[in-house]
């Protein structure tokens, strides 16, 4: 779909264009890492120790939010090569934890620790043959695949066309084992109007937008795109969220929300909404779709 400029109730196409280098995309992501993928820049042009099968240099890594390792590479043009590479990084990432918590110390801090259990994977290039999609679907590989146009007039458009594909580990015993979270796991045990609430949420907020993925964690559940949209921390008397909105700026469902940003929390968002009710929940929902439409939606 082409973009268009709006004049006295006209449209005009606006014209493509690309990067003169691929080192120019891979800046500015890497200067706006926060904007763009909610993550803190570990280091540009990551070497691989030599001297073993892992060489190379990984293009940007990152820590997201949630202290996940996270891996991006970057091409100008359609490369096929660009999914096996990044299959590639994350198994000598994996491989060489030790280097990279090294990194992460020596650029985020000493107290900072990593959490391996999801490490994402991030593909950014202007297409990708139907051959890769497929490919990426039938690994199951935890990738996500994301194309970028630059227009002329210095806007730039990245979209997410391929979700993380995972496969469902057949009990929970098994996602633990793997360091790994599940929803299940957060709503188990829970009083049946708890579950029923936190269902509720999670067919709402992934409703929004087939792009919108969710990720449980240890004591959480966030939904994201790029960033995280919310947070939900289900617990056996209430649902809370976690909103991605500034309580300076918005208020948020009367009698249910309270202003956390100087209050240590779990979760991304600084509006914490309550839930102990679906009529909560119904007064949340239109606070759920400004924070999803924040992140831009």
């Amino acid at each position: 779909m082409p973009l268009f400029a709006i004049a006295n109730k006209k449209l005009a196409p606006i014209e493509q264009t690309n990067f003169a280098e691929e080192k120019v995309l891979h800046a500015l992501v890497e200067a706006n890492l926060q904007t763009v993928f909610a993550c803190r820049l570990v280091a540009s042009e990551f070497p691989i120790p030599t001297g073993t099968q892992h060489e190379g240099r990984i293009d940007t890594l990152a820590l997201s939010k949630a202290n996940n390792p996270v891996i991006i590479e970057y091409k100008k043009v359609e490369a096929p090569d660009l999914i096996n590479q990044s299959l590639f990084y994350l198994a000598c990432l994996k491989d060489r934890r030790g280097n990279f918590e090294i990194a992460v110390q020596k650029s985020l801090g000493a107290k900072v620790e990593v959490d391996w259990s999801d490490v994402r994977v991030i593909c950014i290039a202007p297409r990708y043959r139907r051959y890769d999609l497929r490919a990426v679907q039938v690994k199951g590989a935890k990738i996500e695949l994301w194309t970028y146009r630059l227009f002329k007039n210095q806007t730039l458009y990245i979209e997410e066309v391929l979700r993380r594909s995972y496969a469902p580990p057949e009990k929970a015993a098994l996602a633990r084992a793997a360091g790994a979270y599940t929803f299940d796991q957060h709503i188990s045990g829970k009083p049946a109007g708890i579950r029923e609430i936190a269902l509720a949420v999670e067919e709402f907020v992934t409703g929004l937008d087939a792009a919108i993925e969710e990720a449980p964690k240890k004591f959480y559940v966030a939904y994201r795109t790029s960033r995280n949209i919310a947070c939900m921390k289900v617990q056996r008397r209430e649902v809370i969220l976690y909103l991605k909105l500034d309580p300076t700026k918005v208020a948020g469902p009367s009698g249910i929300w309270q202003d956390v940003s100087d209050i240590g929390h779990y979760g991304t968002g600084d509006l914490k909404v309550t839930l102990k009710s679906l009529d909560d929940f119904e007064a949340a929902k239109p606070f759920i779709r400004m924070a999803y439409e924040e992140v831009g939606g």
